[in-house]
């Protein structure tokens, strides 16, 4: 106590205190010394930013208001000088202060609130180490009850330490979403309670398996929930009973992605672009000869079925490529057309056909944009997506833009001009060098085609672009022609042993000068995200290998590995893109341990 006292007198601006109610106070030590410290004690009477957060009346606050814990001190010497240092011990506090409070007074906190003056401070080590900003002070302290205002005005952060607090207060979700960073939340201890939690399954014990389940799994991608758990019984009985729920019960995939899908709306708010990459994928599961409910992909020339699921996914990222989340998955067992419907595709209504998904995909979005009306959104989606009637859909509000890499060389006018050779025959506007992903080479087999592949590898390109008319198909003379803009990337040079890049990209977006239609390039170049998080789920989280004797029951489990697959491929790209990121703000301190371990062995 007499080195707390020393460090926060002569180096904290509040002084050592005093400090109410319950406290805790820790020392910060290492092999150079004494770092600093924290005090924990009680939290503000009131707070209206923090209170109206809450949402909590003055009997919930009578109640509850020993739940909230305040870090009243929170010292780094200025002599020491480390990178990350702030977020890294924030995080180690925060893991255990709940535990040391339980032990010394008999309950546990629930959240965590602190206060920083932004006059001399940024905050950004809070932000790194997952806590949430607020509101501020009124510049009133605990004593002014003459209502001066005479201290500073401070950012409220606020600290989770239980994720189901709002549940034990008995409060409700605070009315409008909140913006979130796209690493927020993601730490190794609390991901899943901020995906799954407040999932509506029917039942609140299903709920919380859902969380401890999918914190399993994240925590081992690609094992089973037994090898996962290490063969702790309870815990994989528990798992498939949820799972083994009926297919008419309320635990249905779209359930279990709820939360997520509006953390994901919350990140997208953060964002003045967003990217809503559609693609789809087939799951194969022609081993699984029992299960009920699973289509046909395709069949070969002698008539063998591969059979599953067919998922089509809407998949968020920021316009420097970093995954938001999975904003929809539609699945779909596929049937082959019966033999006694003779009718041509053309008069076949729309949503009959496998293509709906790609609208489906786009009303969801237009759907979010009344909650995020400050972010400009782009559906990006490849060949399969070109068709006339996704572009008459888009042109009904206008609220999302299309961009669509095109795949028919339509004629454009009666004099019979056509797409290709027009956009070839304008002028050149920019240059640019872009990546093209590898591609692995596929074998044929029985039930697949042989599929060439290529090196990653830089390509020059140039660029052109032309405004167009997309005219109605035959079967919808009725519809006016829509206006469009095509960008044209061609590979200047020829690569040896592959083909040049070579792309038609039409888009709704406004196209009038060189650098936007650079900018439309890059857009669509990120649309690989997605395909690198479809080898995650099938590589990494290993879905095809689940077994279930339902499809409702495998949609179940497909979707806790989607939101996983997702914060894998996050975790990676932040570490490639943010190198000075602090590892303790996202692994735990077992697993920062195992890989240190690892990195002294090679």
């Amino acid at each position: 106590m007499r080195i707390w006292n020393e460090l926060m007198i002569r180096e904290h601006p509040q002084g050592a205190g005093p400090l109410v109610g319950c406290q805790l106070r820790y020392l910060i030590t290492s092999e150079h010394g004494w770092l600093g410290g924290f005090a924990f004690s009680a939290a503000a009477l009131r707070l209206r930013d923090r209170d109206q957060w809450i949402g909590w009346d003055t009997d919930t606050l009578g109640q509850h208001l020993h739940r909230i814990l305040g870090m009243s001190r929170f010292l780094l010497r200025t002599s020491m000088h480390c990178h990350n240092l702030a977020s890294l011990v924030l995080g180690m506090v925060l893991r255990r202060v709940g535990i040391d409070f339980h032990t010394q007074y008999g309950y546990s906190p629930w959240l965590v609130e602190s206060f920083v003056d932004t006059e001399h401070f940024l905050g950004t080590c809070y932000k790194a180490a997952n806590w949430t900003a607020i509101g501020q002070t009124q510049g009133r302290g605990r004593q002014d009850r003459e209502r001066k205002g005479a201290k500073s005005i401070k950012t409220i952060y606020i600290y989770a330490i239980e994720s189901a607090w709002r549940v034990k207060m008995g409060v409700a979700e605070p009315v409008g979403l909140q913006p979130l960073e796209v690493a927020e939340g993601l730490d190794a201890d609390q991901w899943s309670a901020h995906e799954f939690g407040g999932a509506n399954l029917g039942d609140s014990r299903l709920n919380e398996r859902l969380v401890t389940s999918a914190q399993a799994l994240g925590a081992m991608p690609g094992r089973t929930l037994s090898g996962a758990v290490k063969g702790d019984w309870p815990a994989v009985k528990g798992y498939y009973r949820m799972i083994d729920k009926p297919d008419d019960s309320a635990l249905t995939a779209q359930a279990i992605l709820a939360p997520h899908r509006m953390r994901t709306i919350q990140r997208m708010m953060g964002q003045s672009t967003v990217l809503c990459i559609q693609d789809g994928t087939d799951l194969n599961y022609t081993p699984l000869d029992q299960c009920q409910g699973l289509g046909v992909l395709y069949k070969n020339q002698t008539g063998a079925k591969t059979r599953g699921l067919h998922l089509h996914s809407t998949f968020a990222v920021s316009a420097e490529g970093l995954p938001l989340g999975v904003l929809g998955a539609q699945f779909s067992a596929p049937e082959p057309k019966s033999e006694p419907d003779t009718r041509p595709a053309a008069s076949i209504p729309i949503d009959e056909k496998k293509t709906f998904a790609w609208i489906k995909g786009l009303r969801e979005c237009v759907e979010v944009s009344g909650q995020i009306p400050d972010t400009h959104q782009v559906c990006v989606m490849d060949r399969e997506a070109d068709f006339f009637e996704l572009f008459d859909e888009q042109r009904k509000t206008g609220k999302v833009d299309l961009l669509v890499r095109s795949k028919h060389d339509r004629t454009l006018d009666d004099e019979g001009h056509h797409l290709f050779e027009s956009v070839r025959s304008s002028p050149v506007c920019a240059e640019m060098e872009i990546s093209v992903p590898r591609q692995s080479a596929r074998t044929k087999k029985s039930k697949q085609q042989a599929k060439a592949g290529h090196v990653q590898r830089k390509a020059r390109v140039a660029l052109r672009y032309l405004d167009i008319e997309l005219r109605p198909c035959a079967y919808q003379k009725d519809k006016e022609p829509i206006k469009l803009r095509v960008v044209h990337v061609q590979e200047i040079t020829k690569p040896e042993e592959d083909e040049p890049v070579e792309w038609f990209l039409l888009t709704t977006c406004d196209v009038s000068s060189p650098e936007q239609a650079q900018q439309i390039l890059r857009w669509y170049c990120l649309r690989w995200r997605i395909e690198d998080w479809h080898r995650v789920l099938k590589s990494g989280c290993n879905i095809e290998k689940l077994q279930h004797k339902t499809a409702e029951r495998l949609k179940r489990t497909i979707a806790i590995n989607l939101v996983i697959a997702w914060r894998i491929m996050l975790l990676t790209l932040l570490g490639r893109q943010c190198p000075e990121l602090a590892a303790e703000v996202l692994f735990s301190d077992i697993e920062i341990k195992v890989l240190r371990t690892n990195l002294k062995k090679n």
